[in-house]
């Protein structure tokens, strides 16, 4: 019986065997125990193989090439392999796996993942927002940690390079990059590329934020009033005038009402200017909402605003000036762009109103007053609860403690109750108003303050 032969019946190889093999005239195995065996090409390439079974099916798993793995160490792989198939896992899955891993590690930088997650977002986002997100990475987290391989990086690298921000004094551009670095970090992660997410953690070792600084806004009512006629009775555009009036009739904020469109207005007969809209709304779509709110993240909500006899008026009244359709408030040299986003604040400044009271403050007051209006109209504490909790959810904000669930349902729970607060809004705000006629002139006319 020749040597080889032997060795085949005894299904052990020996080092010796393995290092004088030889091509033939075809392919032949040498084989080992435990499904090892060597494959010997005609070429007098030599692999490492592993014949076993998953599933009730044969599989043949390559462990690599001879003389590069040797004898040792190919039965050290095809031990690791049983124990993988005792555990219940393919071993032939669990190579594949591995070596995409080695290979993210190597390849998968936290830049390249950054730049394909803004790549991801950036339809969803304003221009100025998808070029602020890139540039804040590139300054102060690409020169640090972005050449770093995703899954390679901890709390301290990350913790570092955030530092060097807060050092600046840039507390809240920290805070910001910290949560871009989250998302990156998520998105790896669903890309198929384990991380341990360390911007998680580094949260509460970042400095707080300074509170921010309040916008101006008017909270009397009797100067809010005065306020409003100064306005109306301005030498200024009647689309940047009645902008002001709807702003301040429906509380939004004021990058929403430059883009109003026609499309968004429900329940207006707008062939009949007498016929009541008792049931006027503005739908704001939920993708607009979740640009205002930069709900990049989070489950955006689509945002009805009901529409008080008020608004209705000043949306007829701005009508003559637009095609009806498209924007609401159309620019004045251009009709396919809104009104700049600075015509009503720089109105404001214009007839004395700079550092009093600015557009978005708006907000403010309506929330102000008609907490303190709610408050005294109910002494019971549940029916004042409700209010506030509808003021809020005018606003689009969203009361604390309150679910994303719970948050859509109140939206149109309280929709009637919303109607009811806006109409009193729009009496009170506008009690001592000139009419809209009065408005729609472009000649100043004095203001008693």
């Amino acid at each position: 019986m020749s040597a080889e032969t032997e060795r085949k019946q005894r299904k052990v190889l020996d080092a010796k065997a393995v290092e004088n093999a030889k091509p033939g005239g075809k392919d032949y195995k040498l084989a080992d125990s435990g499904g090892l065996y060597l494959f010997v090409a005609t070429s007098g390439h030599r692999t490492w193989r592993l014949k076993y079974r998953f599933g009730g099916k044969e599989r043949r798993l390559l462990l690599g090439a001879f003389p590069d793995i040797g004898l040792k160490r190919a039965r050290e792989m095809r031990d690791d392999a049983k124990v993988a198939l005792r555990n219940g896992k393919d071993p032939g899955l669990e190579r594949t796996r591995a070596r995409h891993a080695r290979k993210a590690g190597h390849q998968n930088t936290f830049e390249q993942f950054a730049r394909e997650w803004h790549a991801s977002q950036v339809a969803r986002w304003k221009p100025v927002h998808a070029e602020d997100v890139m540039e804040s990475m590139e300054s102060n987290l690409f020169t640090e940690i972005g050449g770093f391989p995703i899954n390679q990086i901890d709390e301290g690298l990350l913790l570092h390079a955030l530092r060097k921000v807060e050092a600046r004094g840039a507390i809240e551009t920290a805070h910001r990059l910290r949560q871009r670095a989250e998302r990156v970090f998520r998105f790896a992660a669903g890309a198929g590329v384990p991380n341990r997410n360390p911007a998680v953690n580094v949260r509460d070792a970042l400095k707080p934020v300074p509170p921010k600084k309040r916008r101006p806004a008017l909270t009397d009512l009797k100067v809010l009033r005065t306020f409003v006629r100064s306005i109306d009775r301005a030498a200024a555009s009647p689309v940047t005038k009645l902008s002001s009036r709807l702003l301040a009739l429906t509380a939004q904020r004021p990058g929403m009402v430059r883009e109003m469109l026609w499309s968004e207005i429900e329940g207006v007969d707008w062939a009949d200017a007498g016929a009541p809209s008792p049931d006027a709304t503005w739908r704001v779509p939920a993708a607009k909402m979740k640009q205002e709110l930069d709900l990049r993240e989070d489950e955006a909500f689509e945002h009805k605003v009901p529409l008080a006899a008020a608004a209705v008026a000043v949306l007829r009244a701005v009508r003559p000036f637009s095609t009806g359709h498209g924007l609401v408030f159309p620019g004045g040299r251009d009709s396919g762009k809104p009104l700049s986003e600075n015509a009503v604040g720089y109105l404001y400044n214009r007839e004395g109103w700079k550092g009093r009271h600015v557009p978005h403050g708006w907000r403010s007051s309506f929330s102000t007053i008609m907490n303190a209006k709610v408050e005294r109209s109910h002494p019971g504490a549940e029916r004042l609860m409700i209010d506030r909790l509808v003021i809020d959810l005018m606003l689009a904000h969203t009361p604390s403690g309150m679910s994303h669930t719970e948050l859509i349902y109140n939206r149109n729970a309280y929709m009637e109750r919303r109607r009811e607060l806006a109409e009193d809004w729009a009496a009170i705000l506008l009690e001592e108003a000139d009419p809209l006629s009065m408005v729609l002139e472009g000649r100043r006319r004095r203001v008693e303050r």
